[in-house]
């Protein structure tokens, strides 16, 4: 039985972590080296870390900010924001990333991801996929949620991991921050479509919410507010998640 991951997700602007709903009306909830060393300590399996003003500010994410956490932590970080070359990636895997995430640059650029994968490897590129809609129809949307696209969702995911993305982060926009639980229609198509791991995220607000994402599919679950706001901590979700059948480390 594959062992199921539970990943906090610290987005962060201007050195601070930060939290949104449908990402805006973003509220600040504290400092990223503290937050990561309290979920280190709770049993996070790993930590995601997005500068979301990176690409919509054109500039890249603050290294320091990753070298200070890396100095801080022994368990996995998946960085991202701002990546639009392989030099942007070397610098945040040099400062103590061990994964990169790579969202707005790839639906640009799709040769990104193989190039990114060529030197470093698929294992630790991650893509990160922002969809929006319902009813079987999700359309990519870059730019920390403020630029549309016509791209489907779904064949945006399998060109991805067909481009050598080694995991895929699906966030859905319109459950981002809403509490109401993940869009398990939108998981389950694109565990579907890919050959590759795939983290839920977007609207988690219990434990049974993540449950539900691993019954859909999902290799992994990501959520912020419900650890954020103390609602729940991971040993209350690793807890659920063995009762109903999960494998989860301690």
């Amino acid at each position: 039985m594959l062992t199921r991951r539970v990943i906090p997700c610290l987005d962060t602007n201007a050195g601070r972590v930060v939290k949104g709903v449908r990402f805006h009306s973003l509220r600040d909830i504290g400092s990223p080296v503290e937050l990561a060393l309290e979920y280190q300590r709770q049993g996070a399996d790993e930590l995601v870390i997005l500068d979301i003003s990176a690409t919509p500010q054109d500039r890249r994410t603050h290294v320091d900010l990753v070298s200070a956490m890396r100095r801080s932590l022994s368990i996995p970080l998946c960085v991202g924001g701002g990546v639009r070359e392989v030099e942007d990636a070397q610098r945040l895997l040099e400062a103590g990333a061990d994964k990169v995430a790579v969202n707005s640059a790839a639906v640009l650029r799709p040769e990104l991801i193989t190039e990114l994968a060529d030197k470093f490897g698929s294992q630790c590129i991650v893509v990160a996929i922002d969809a929006a809609g319902g009813a079987g129809s999700w359309s990519v949307v870059t730019h920390s949620g403020s630029a549309p696209t016509a791209l489907n969702a779904i064949a945006w995911a399998t060109a991805a991991n067909q481009h050598g993305a080694g995991e895929i982060l699906l966030t859905s926009i319109d459950r981002d921050g809403t509490r109401d639980g993940y869009d398990l229609p939108l998981t389950s198509a694109v565990v579907a479509a890919v050959h590759c791991p795939v983290i839920a995220s977007g609207g988690a607000s219990t434990p049974q919410h993540l449950a539900d994402a691993l019954a859909a599919g999902a290799d992994a679950v990501l959520a912020a507010s419900m650890f954020h706001d103390r609602n729940y901590s991971i040993a209350d979700v690793k807890a659920l998640l063995t009762s109903r059948g999960f494998e989860v480390r301690p």
